[in-house]
C-alpha cells in the first residue's frame, strides 16, 4: 500500500490531516490516515513488536454484507495470499473483530509509477528495468492462476529503493473460477484506455493475454509520455483499440517498437506472451541504476498528445468518487453534451433518467420516446427559454452501453448546471465502474 497514493489496494485516498491512535489485537498501533473509500479505511500503523510500518485497511463488515461484496473481498485477500513476489504488495496478514476486518500489508513509500510520467516520458533502460519487474510479477500470478484484470500506472507504486510493487487486486480472478464452460473470463472490467479489446466483446477471454495487453499500454506509456490510444469518445476509443490504431512515436528504438506492436496487437492469438517477451533482445538488456532517471518533459510531443497526460483520470472510469471522470465531456468553456458507458441493461439507464424527476422535485418532466431515447424538459422558463435535454442509449456490445446526452433546446449553463445537480447523481450507480455485475460498484 502506497504512503503517497491516490488509489491502491482498493482504497481511493482523500487526504487528511486526521490521526487515530489506537491499538488493534494488542499487535499494531494505528496512525494517520493515508485513504479511505466506500467500505474501507487506510492507515498507516507501527507493529509494536519490531516497531516496522505498515499499511492496514479496515474494512467494516457491515456495510461490505449489505453492499454484496463479501465473495469480493474473500477473494481479494486469497489472491494476495497466493502472489507473494518481491514485484508485488504484499499480504502480512489478516486479522478481525465482530465488526472489522483488518488486513495489514505491506506499506509503499515510493508512490504511483504514474507520477513519473506526469513530469516526462522515461529513458529507454529506465522504462525496461519498470516492464522488466512488471512482467516478473505478472508472470508469477499467472503461474498461480491469477489475472490482475486492472494493470494501469496508478496501480503500480515504487518502494524507497526505486522498485516496482504491483497493488489493487480487488478486480482479480482464479484460473477455475470462471462459471462458463469454455474456460474464459466475460466480466467486462479494467481501465478503458488499458483494457484489451477482446474484453468488451462478447465472447469471453483469456486473462493472461488480456493482462499482457494492458502491459503494453504501460511499455508504451513509459517510453512515450502518453497514452498509445487516445479519442474524446470513447466509442471512437474503443474502435481504435479494435483495430489497433496506434503510432510509435520517432523516437522509440526498433526493439522496443517491435515490442510494444506484439504486446497491442488486437488479435490475442497473435499477441506476444510472456515466454516471447522475455526471449526478446530488448528484454534481456541490464543497466546500472542510476539510468533509472526521467528525461525533461517531452517537447517534440504534438499538443494533443501532451494533454493525453492529464487524460489518464478522464479515461480511467473505475474512480468511484470523483464522478467527473466519469462522464466524457467536450472541453469548451460551455458544454452542450456529454457521454458516459454502462454494463446495465437498458432498463436500468431508463430508471436511472426517469429519477431525474424526483430529484428535481418535480421541476422536470421525463418523456420516452421509444425503447433507447428519453427527453427531459423543464417546467420553468429559463434564460433561453425551457431547457430540452435528449439521452440517447447505443449498443457498443451486447454487454457494454453508451449513453449520450445532449442540450436539445435552453441555456448551456443551466443544462450543465442541471448535470451537476440532477443527471449525475441520478446516474451514478449505473455508471460503468470498470466492473462486471458480479464483482465491487465502488473501490473498496
Amino acid at each position: 500500500m502506497a504512503e503517497n497514493s491516490n488509489n491502491n489496494s482498493g482504497a481511493t485516498a482523500k487526504k487528511e490531516g486526521n490521526s487515530s491512535s489506537s491499538i488493534i489485537q494488542g499487535k499494531y498501533e494505528l496512525g494517520r490516515l493515508l485513504g479511505h473509500g466506500t467500505f474501507a479505511k487506510v492507515y498507516h500503523a507501527r507493529n509494536l513488536q519490531n516497531g516496522t510500518s505498515v499499511a492496514i485497511k479496515v474494512v467494516g463488515k457491515e456495510k461490505v454484507m449489505k453492499a454484496g461484496m463479501t465473495k469480493q473481498v474473500k477473494r481479494e485477500i486469497a489472491v494476495m495470499k497466493m502472489v507473494r513476489h518481491p514485484n508485488i504488495v504484499e499480504l502480512h496478514e489478516v486479522m478481525a473483530s465482530k465488526s472489522k476486518i483488518y488486513i495489514v500489508m505491506e506499506l509503499v513509500r515510493g508512490g504511483e509509477l504514474f507520477n513519473k510520467i506526469i513530469q516526462g516520458r522515461l529513458r529507454e533502460d529506465a522504462a525496461r528495468l519498470y516492464f522488466q519487474q512488471l512482467i516478473s510479477a505478472i508472470d508469477f500470478c499467472h503461474s498461480r492462476g491469477v489475472y490482475h484484470r486492472d494493470l494501469k500506472l496508478e496501480n503500480l507504486l515504487l518502494d524507497d529503493h526505486g522498485n516496482l510493487k504491483v497493488t489493487d487486486f480487488g478486480l482479480s480472478a482464479i484460473s477455475g473460477s470462471c462459471s462458463n464452460q469454455d474456460g474464459l473470463l466475460h466480466t467486462t472490467c479494467g481501465t478503458p484506455a488499458y483494457v484489451a479489446p477482446e474484453v468488451i466483446g462478447s465472447n469471453g477471454y483469456d486473462g493472461a493475454k488480456s493482462d499482457l495487453w494492458s502491459c503494453g499500454v504501460i511499455l508504451y506509456v513509459l517510453l512515450a509520455g502518453y497514452l498509445p490510444f487516445k479519442d474524446e469518445s470513447i466509442i471512437s476509443l474503443y474502435r481504435k483499440i479494435n483495430r489497433g490504431d496506434f503510432r510509435c512515436p520517432p523516437w522509440f528504438s526498433p526493439d522496443a517498437r517491435r515490442l510494444v506492436t506484439g504486446l497491442l496487437d488486437p488479435n490475442p492469438k497473435k499477441r506476444f506472451t510472456v515466454p516471447k517477451v522475455t526471449d526478446l533482445a530488448w528484454f534481456k538488456k541490464t543497466a546500472p541504476r542510476q539510468s533509472n532517471e526521467r528525461r525533461p518533459p517531452v517537447t517534440e510531443t504534438p499538443p494533443a498528445e501532451i494533454e493525453t497526460l492529464n487524460a489518464f483520470h478522464i479515461i480511467s472510469l473505475s474512480d468511484g468518487f470523483d464522478l467527473s471522470p466519469l462522464f466524457e465531456e467536450k472541453r469548451q468553456e460551455e458544454k452542450a453534451e456529454m457521454r458516459f458507458a454502462t454494463t446495465k441493461p437498458v432498463s436500468s439507464v431508463i430508471l436511472g433518467l426517469e429519477d431525474v424527476a424526483s430529484r428535481s422535485g418535480g421541476r422536470f418532466n421525463v418523456v420516452r420516446k421509444g425503447e433507447t431515447r428519453v427527453e427531459l424538459m423543464s417546467r420553468e422558463e429559463g434564460r433561453k427559454g425551457r431547457l430540452e435535454i435528449a439521452a440517447d442509449i447505443f449498443a457498443v456490445a451486447p454487454s457494454f452501453l453508451m449513453v449520450e446526452v445532449k442540450k436539445d433546446k435552453g441555456d448551456t449553463l443551466e443544462y450543465n448546471q442541471f448535470c451537476k445537480d440532477y443527471l449525475k447523481p441520478a446516474l451514478k450507480d449505473i455508471l460503468w465502474n470498470s466492473i462486471g455485475d458480479d464483482s465491487i460498484t465502488e473501490p473498496i
